[in-house]
């Protein structure tokens, strides 16, 4: 492994952090802290943890002894100096002298000694950076490290051979108190060792300066690495496969309904799927191992906060597809069950009260294909995938030198249900379309562009089409949320489809559609040239149903059924003078919602419309508003506020009403009039 250090780099941030009061010492563990956090070989996603002992002055002017430790929550690789959190370390060394101390206490003596009393909590290891008496302590979990603690009974003899009497080993015991006490004791039996290796966990390393115990992570780590390498062996004897498979596409949508946890009664707790492939994870998962892999475990117990107690695996995609989404399923049941299982074997030892976990799968790997992970947001969903790839990385390191033995599933629940993380489960309150995957045309136009950035505040990740692909791209990163933009005319087929593909790649399916775009003409319709008629069809009819066509495509893949919903406007039942060639097709849109209501119903798909009115927009222009409210007689002001209510109606107001089907969940072949009161298009 490649050390980073760079002497003007590190002096350059000493520099910029001293302008903001903060002194050397924490600088360079900040520098430090992210070369180690920048390696995904090392940490990955908040895991590892680093921490400096130094002094401070409180508001009062007490001078404290601390260890600035990593704050719970925080990313090495990007950390700031508020990230390293201040502990009175005279509290901390005191607690060594406790025969125990619950996890709860732990955490309750860490807060009530931080100098900040707003800091984020201080990691679960701090006691054992506290109890090293070294000024900087450095923790990653390594994957060399870990192919060579994930073995059989033999990980301590493994170890020293290949450390030799520089590094101390420490027995697995789970993160906590007992750990700090442990490492601790076995530190001081030698006090010569530079770092301590955790079994079936990890790495530390220390020393008096960032510098080297930095050094020190970097060339013990090369070791194992080394020592890997040199093996000779290589453990991926690639299975055979058949000579036709599916393509990650078609399986995606059967995939990502499978994983979704069925609140009963139609509803659905979904995740969205982050596919990825490439020559080094086709020749894992291509592996004859696989399988016993996998159900071996995790590699590091941290792991299991990511992808629960493994991956799992699915057969090559091959055969029709109707099968294959059987034999996915039965895949996605038995790992259900088996997670419910080992829950309630490892819950019923003690009579603490805990929630079980969704038991869907959050890693899934495929032979011949690739690797899928699953989320509840897209930003999950990636990290399960590159949890994934160091999972693979450590597992082949592991059975190159021997057989991949990580730690007991028993072992690993009292971390994967640790009684904080049980808290932050109960106090995480997901938006209402979180796991949701919704698809908006004239994505880029008034209405296309508030429902996006509605959608996407309220929990879906949101793919937002149009004509203008620019202007869909800036929609998109204004939406947040992962949302992308995608160009293309609704009324080509080609084009909708493609759409709707891009939308499987990204997030693994699709779950609401709001078929928005559209487009007016004006002409009297007795003589209304009839090309003009057809395309406003084609654009306000046509484009609807090839929308509500691939929308349908793939709710029947996924089989959780799925929300559609239109933008009709008043025209469709309350036609204005010279705007018939707009009117007709959106009554005839009209009734379409109505029909996916009659015949999709039974598959759980909800689909109903909104009649909107007079909303400033591309469609309704300066120059379209002059025309019509010349057409009825009325000032501009009048005609834009001429409703029951006397108030405009704006692009966000039909946004809302979308949201509101959307999350109607008993609520189908509706529709709703957003116009501020229109008496003459009341339905009757």
């Amino acid at each position: 492994m490649k050390n980073l250090w760079n002497d003007t780099d590190a002096e350059a941030l000493v520099a910029q952090y001293a302008r903001k009061g903060v002194d050397r010492e924490l600088a360079l563990r900040v520098y430090t802290t992210r070369l180690l956090g920048g390696e995904p070989r090392l940490v990955l996603h908040g895991g590892g943890n680093t921490s400096v002992k130094s002094t401070v002055t409180d508001l009062v002017g007490d001078r404290w002894e601390v260890l600035c430790v990593k704050g719970s929550g925080w990313d090495m690789a990007v950390i700031e100096p508020e990230g390293l959190p201040a502990v009175k370390l005279g509290a901390l060394l005191k607690a060594r002298a406790l025969e125990s101390l619950s996890d709860e206490d732990m955490v309750a003596l860490q807060r009530a000694n931080l100098i900040n009393p707003s800091s984020p909590n201080p990691s679960v290891e701090t006691l054992l950076h506290a109890f090293l008496p070294h000024k900087f302590v450095d923790h990653t979990h390594s994957t060399a490290i870990l192919a060579i603690v994930d073995q059989g009974e033999d990980s301590k003899a493994l170890c020293e051979k290949v450390f030799g009497a520089k590094m101390g080993y420490v027995p697995y015991i789970k993160p906590g108190f007992d750990l700090a006490k442990a490492a601790a004791e076995i530190y001081e039996k030698d006090p010569s060792v530079e770092g301590l290796i955790l079994d079936k966990h990890g790495i530390f390393t220390f020393a008096e300066t960032a510098k080297e115990a930095y050094d020190r992570m970097i060339h013990w780590v090369t070791v194992a690495e080394d020592y890997v390498a040199g093996s000779g062996r290589d453990p991926l004897v690639p299975a055979t496969l058949p000579e036709k498979l599916a393509t990650p596409a078609e399986i995606a949508p059967l995939l990502r309904g499978a994983v979704a946890a069925s609140l009963g009664e139609g509803r659905f707790d979904r995740m969205v799927g982050d596919f990825r492939t490439s020559p080094a994870i086709l020749e894992f998962v291509n592996a004859a191992a696989l399988g016993t892999w996998a159900a071996a475990g995790v590699s590091t117990p941290d792991l299991s906060i990511r992808i629960k107690t493994g991956p799992m695996v699915l057969p090559a995609p091959e055969g029709d597809l109707d099968s294959y989404a059987a034999t996915i399923r039965e895949h996605v049941a038995a790992y259900a069950d088996e997670y419910r299982t080992y829950f309630d074997t490892n819950d019923a030892r003690d009579d603490v009260k805990r929630t079980m976990l969704d038991p869907m799968p959050r890693l899934t790997l495929v032979p011949g294909l690739g690797m899928f992970g699953h989320g509840r947001t897209l930003k999950d969903a990636r990290i399960a995938s590159d949890v994934g790839e160091m999972w693979m990385e450590a597992v082949k390191g592991a059975a190159a030198i021997g057989d991949f033995r990580p730690l007991a599933k028993s072992d690993l629940f009292e971390l994967e249900y640790w009684s904080l993380e049980q808290a932050k489960l109960a106090a995480n309150k997901p938006k209402p379309l979180t796991g949701q995957v919704m698809l908006v045309t004239g994505g880029a136009g008034a209405i296309g562009a508030a429902t996006a950035k509605l959608f996407a505040r309220e929990g879906a990740h949101v793919v937002v089409f149009d004509l203008d692909e620019a202007r869909a791209g800036e929609v998109a990163a204004s939406a947040g949320n992962g949302a992308i933009g995608v160009g293309g005319d609704v009324t080509r087929a080609e084009d909708v489809r493609a759409a709707f593909d891009r939308a499987v790649e990204v997030f693994g399916g699709v779950d609401i559609v709001v078929s928005n775009a559209g487009a007016a003409w004006e002409g009297g319709i007795g003589e209304l040239d009839d090309a003009l008629l057809r395309k406003s069809f084609e654009l306000n009819f046509f484009a609807h149903q090839t929308v509500a066509q691939n929308a349908v495509r793939l709710f029947k893949l996924q089989g959780t059924g799925g929300c559609l919903l239109f933008n009709t406007s008043k025209q469709a039942v309350n036609p204005g003078p010279k705007f018939g060639a707009y009117g007709l097709p959106k009554a005839a849109t009209l009734f379409l919602s109505r029909q996916y209501a009659l015949e999709y119903g039974a598959i759980g798909v909800r689909s109903n419309a909104v009649n909107a009115d007079r909303i400033r927009s591309g469609l309704l222009t300066d120059e379209m508003i002059a025309s019509r409210s010349k057409a009825r007689g009325l000032s501009q002001k009048d005609y834009m506020s001429g409703n029951l209510l006397g108030q405009e109606v704006t692009a966000e107001h039909v946004a809302q009403a979308f949201l509101n089907h959307a999350l109607a969940e008993r609520t189908t072949g509706d529709v709703t009039t957003v116009d501020g009161g229109n008496i003459q298009a009341v339905l009757r």
